[in-house]
């Protein structure tokens, strides 16, 4: 069997031992086949059927092969130049979101405008609360910087559904820290701390939290403050290529050390978010799922802000081709026959032409 891996020393991939290569080819630092696997160049491609999805449990997945699979084509994919939706059209979409079987819709950002909290609060109430015939509800999230009230009116959004989510975050390259925040490390890890266990103060029992820049953060100190918001009651690690700046090697061993150095990872979800600055976010995003990450964050179409995201249907289908044979058998719960139309519809709606 062909086995996918990434070239780098100290790369600590979640698929059986049997499956690691034993030698490693320094000359291509992407995706590489072992030489010695029988697998057949010449053979067409046969994805994958659906398996069943796990229980929704905020903070872990029963299945350990298990991937959600997060749309934010309402929050950032909107963020793309001329993307902006009316409330029926993100209505719309989100309930094909839902169709489609992703397990959770990012919204909006709630503080931006009354428009939008309005908006997430519709869909928190309608699509939110709409349980299909296998007993599937998405989750609904609001975005929300660190702060009371933007926290508040992502509670006051979301609060509705019957799996809401509050998505909060805070910058912690040394960058942002000293040209955007102009504070200090220990003034961001107090923030931040703070602000997770006041979201789960209001109520709401499914906290995210992204230390902005992750990519281009101090490793050490990312350990510190993914810490602090894990104790602090979060539920899942975002990691965001936020500029789109990282390779697949820089982004999978990112990953992974994240999950061998961070105190109490294991009782957390860690997800992943890659912008498309240099064309690799759906390489980044499949790098960082083979490396332990167990939430996908994506748009339809890949919208979003500058270049875009990592693209819904490619970073799927990867998952649903090739997720048996080379992932470890990671799998999703989204039903392909619905992709085609959450595309076009994005595509209309937001005059995007990737459809």
């Amino acid at each position: 069997m062909a086995t996918l891996f990434l070239n780098h020393p100290t790369f600590s991939p979640t698929t059986p031992s049997s499956k690691i290569p034993t030698s490693l080819n320094p000359t291509n630092p992407l995706l590489l086949f072992s030489k010695s696997s029988n697998f057949s160049y010449n053979k067409s491609i046969k994805c994958s059927l659906s398996q069943t999805r796990p229980e929704y449990i905020p903070n872990k997945i029963p299945d350990p092969n298990y991937v959600r699979i997060f749309d934010t084509t309402l929050r950032d994919g909107e963020q793309s130049p001329g993307a902006t939706m009316t409330s029926k059209e993100k209505l719309d979409v989100a309930r094909q979101l839902s169709k489609l079987g992703v397990d959770i819709i990012e919204a909006g950002f709630p503080a931006s405008s009354n428009d939008d909290l309005e908006a997430v609060k519709i869909i928190a109430k309608e699509v939110g609360n709409a349980i299909d015939d296998d007993g599937h509800v998405p989750v609904i999230c609001g975005l929300a910087r660190c702060n009371k009230a933007d926290i508040d009116a992502a509670w006051e959004a979301v609060k509705y559904a019957k799996r809401p989510r509050i998505h909060t975050f805070i910058a912690t390259s040394e960058i942002h820290l000293k040209y955007k925040l102009r504070k200090s490390r220990e003034e961001v890890i107090a923030i931040a701390k703070e602000m997770v266990g006041y979201a789960g103060s209001l109520g709401c029992n499914d906290v995210e939290f992204s230390p902005e820049d992750a990519g281009r953060s101090d490793r050490e100190y990312l350990y510190e403050v993914l810490e602090a918001v894990i104790k602090a009651g979060e539920t899942t690690l975002n990691i965001p290529d936020t500029v789109g700046y990282t390779l697949p090697t820089e982004f999978g061993k990112l990953i992974a050390d994240i999950k061998l150095n961070t105190p109490g990872i294991d009782n957390v979800i860690i997800s992943t978010h890659c912008q498309n600055d240099l064309g690799l976010s759906t390489a980044n995003t499949i790098a960082g799922a083979y490396a332990g990450a167990r939430q996908l964050e994506v748009t339809i179409n890949g919208i979003g802000e500058r270049a875009g995201n990592a693209s819904l249907e490619e970073v799927v289908m990867a998952i649903r081709c090739r997720g048996k044979e080379l992932l470890g058998g990671l799998h999703t719960g989204v039903n392909t026959r619905h992709i085609v139309m959450a595309s076009k519809m994005v595509a209309e709606f937001t005059g995007s032409t990737k459809a």
